[in-house]
């Protein structure tokens, strides 16, 4: 199997720091990869879009030539055919709906308004698609006004989605190292996500992934 990627971009990291915590072994399971380059186009071109529904990394080619897009998805995929003690997921059935809700909450109120943010205000890839300057910047402050959510859901529990590490932990991560990029750090009266976030860094997946 082959994996397109941009290893340095926030939905690629997703799923490298998910496939570090699996301990995979790459070589043993047969997956390659390939670096796309974005900004030249890469992904915009006839042959990456027949296997890419949405024309966007990363993109996960099996075997037998079907492919998945999108990276919780790839990330369930490996989860299901890698055995491992704790499932990022959640394991019980409490569990895997309190990862779920907080994996789509960090994701729609964190994670893709920040991607709004960065593309409308950088204008990046104005040359493929409409940039809104005050659209990003109403994104960046919506950013700044979900950060209280994580502060106080940190502050009763050790990580985002309950007592375990999940994937809901993963995309928080993702945000808040990309958020930086924005010039959004958490401010001096949350000090739970400041202390969750140097936490997280300290993992040896996330050191693994960050280099």
């Amino acid at each position: 199997m082959k994996l397109y990627e941009l290893a340095m971009t926030p939905s690629a990291r997703r799923v490298n720091i998910f496939l570090k915590e699996l301990g995979l072994n790459e070589q043993e399971l047969g997956l390659e990869r390939e670096s796309l380059n974005l900004r030249a186009g890469d992904n915009l071109s006839d042959e990456f879009k027949a296997i890419s529904v949405n024309g966007r990394i990363p993109v996960l080619e099996l075997d037998d030539g079907q492919t998945l897009c999108e990276s919780v998805a790839i990330c369930r995929y490996f989860d299901e055919i890698i055995t491992s003690a704790h499932s990022l997921f959640g394991d019980t059935p409490l569990e895997k709906a309190q990862v779920e809700m907080w994996q789509r909450i960090c994701e729609l109120q964190g994670l893709f308004v920040a991607f709004q943010a960065f593309r409308n205000i950088t204008k990046v890839y104005e040359d493929r698609e409409r940039c809104v300057e005050a659209w990003g910047q109403e994104s960046r402050q919506r950013v700044i006004e979900f950060l209280p959510t994580l502060e106080k859901q940190l502050g009763q529990q050790p990580f985002v989605a309950g007592q375990n590490f999940s994937i809901a932990d993963i995309t928080a991560y993702v945000m808040m190292s990309f958020i930086k990029h924005l010039e959004i750090t958490p401010s001096d009266d949350q000090p739970h996500l400041t202390a969750w976030l140097t936490k997280m860094e300290q993992r040896p997946s996330i050191i693994a992934v960050n280099g």
